[in-house]
């Protein structure tokens, strides 16, 4: 399954340089193998309502969430400890951490345009390599 980070999301949200690729993404991956962290959805929502787009967001969680199958992780109190250790462990930042945390826990590969992950110990991929994976199937 496949953690798609906040910067996927926002990519065809605002429809941005990167949307075709992540809308190809979208379209030919099963929305049941992808998992959104809730630090995305709230960071979703504060973008969005902050560009005045709150329908946008109202849409969105209707269509991942309600006409969707994609699943909501999120960390406890408890694993906070282990994301601000992986922040100086990894050189991540807050956000980046959480992602990396949820992965880890919960054993997720990464959808990302963020270069900030290259070479750690999970897998990551830009939209495009999970695209052709689900074609060759």
């Amino acid at each position: 399954m496949y953690l798609v980070d906040t910067n996927i999301w926002l990519e065809t949200l605002l429809r941005q340089i990167n949307s075709v690729e992540v809308e190809a993404f979208l379209n030919t991956v099963p929305s049941s193998e992808l998992v959104m962290s809730d630090f995305t959805l709230h960071s979703l929502g504060v973008i969005l309502t902050k560009l005045n787009k709150k329908e946008v967001f109202t849409d969105f969680v209707e269509d991942v969430f309600e006409n969707g199958e994609v699943t909501l992780v999120s960390l406890k109190p408890i694993d906070l400890k282990l994301l601000v250790q992986n922040m100086e462990l990894k050189a991540l930042d807050f956000d980046d951490s959480y992602q990396y945390t949820c992965a880890k826990k919960y054993g997720l590969e990464i959808v990302t345009f963020d270069r900030d992950f290259k070479g750690m110990d999970i897998p990551t991929h830009r939209p495009s390599k999970i695209t052709k994976r689900f074609k060759i199937k």
